[in-house]
């Protein structure tokens, strides 16, 4: 059977806990966890060990669960001014309400001395589409 992990956020979810809370758990070694790259994944088997029994209330396992795909991206834009570079971190940060956005999360970076912009978005492959999208109309070469 493949192991389960879970994100801080679904931790946080599954335990009615703020994301910051299983956060510093994770820091302080009550709640064992592995990171790959800037996030935390913490196994089925760990979480069960910190509550103390069976998780209540959560997701079928992995091989019940109806697929799910995700998307991680980082895309680099050259050439942005500090106009454009605003426009454009307003535009994927704000746009829509969040239920309609999907499960996304988006970092935006701008350093203007090398004009560059640096985007990473972490979400449904849904919702990193349309976010690619607004990335091509506001960079894409224009007719």
């Amino acid at each position: 059977m493949a192991q389960q992990y879970y994100s801080v956020e679904q931790v946080a979810d599954l335990l009615g806990l703020h994301v910051k809370t299983v956060r510093a758990y994770v820091r302080e070694g009550r709640l064992a966890a592995t990171r790959i790259g800037k996030q935390y994944r913490i196994r089925r088997q760990d979480l069960e060990e910190f509550t103390g029994g069976p998780l209540a209330g959560e997701q079928p396992p992995a091989a019940e669960a109806a697929p799910h795909a995700e998307a991680s991206t980082v895309v680099q834009v050259d050439g942005v001014d500090r106009g454009t570079a605003d426009r454009l971190t307003t535009l994927l940060t704000v746009t829509g309400r969040p239920e309609e956005r999907g499960r996304s999360h988006v970092q935006v970076v701008h350093d203007p001395e090398r004009a560059r912009l640096k985007v990473v978005i972490v979400g449904d492959l849904d919702t990193t589409a349309t976010l690619l999208g607004y990335i091509d109309s506001l960079t894409g070469d224009q007719p």
